[in-house]
């Protein structure tokens, strides 16, 4: 079953179980978020990425995984650049992902670096329970 958890405002968030079908529906939650808020020009590499993610996710860890999309003001935020769109993937599984550079012929390890290749900022962070995969977009146009 999937939980929205808050989609008050400038963000939401959804928790999915770690089945199979959870990449085909956070990519559909997030697209409709970012069409909520008129931010199509950034959704093909939100959507993207966030199907990275919650693949690494499923492919490691055994629980439930949270998606959350939180849009940043600059104003609100300090000189953070202008306005961006902060993306988080999380899952129980406690440690980090790594980057590495894949050889032409495999089929995976290239994730993480579509991440760091395709956004402005990205990282890790340990939660109470788990690990949170993180990434920014600049918002062009705002």
């Amino acid at each position: 079953m999937i939980g929205v958890i808050d989609t008050d405002g400038e963000c939401a968030e959804w928790a999915f179980p770690a089945e199979p079908g959870a990449v085909r529906t956070a990519r559909h939650a997030v697209r409709g978020a970012l069409h909520a808020w008129g931010l199509e020009a950034v959704g093909d590499v939100t959507v993207l990425l966030v199907s990275e993610l919650v693949t690494n996710s499923l492919r490691y860890a055994s629980g439930p995984i949270g998606v959350r999309l939180e849009r940043r003001n600059p104003a609100a935020d300090g000189p953070a650049g202008g306005p961006a769109l902060l993306v988080e993937v999380s899952d129980p599984l406690p440690d980090p992902p790594r980057e590495r550079v894949a050889e032409a012929d495999d089929e995976g390890g290239r994730g993480l670096h579509l991440v760091a290749a395709s956004s402005q900022r990205w990282g890790t962070r340990h939660g109470k329970s788990g690990k949170t995969v993180w990434f920014e977009l600049a918002l062009p146009g705002e």
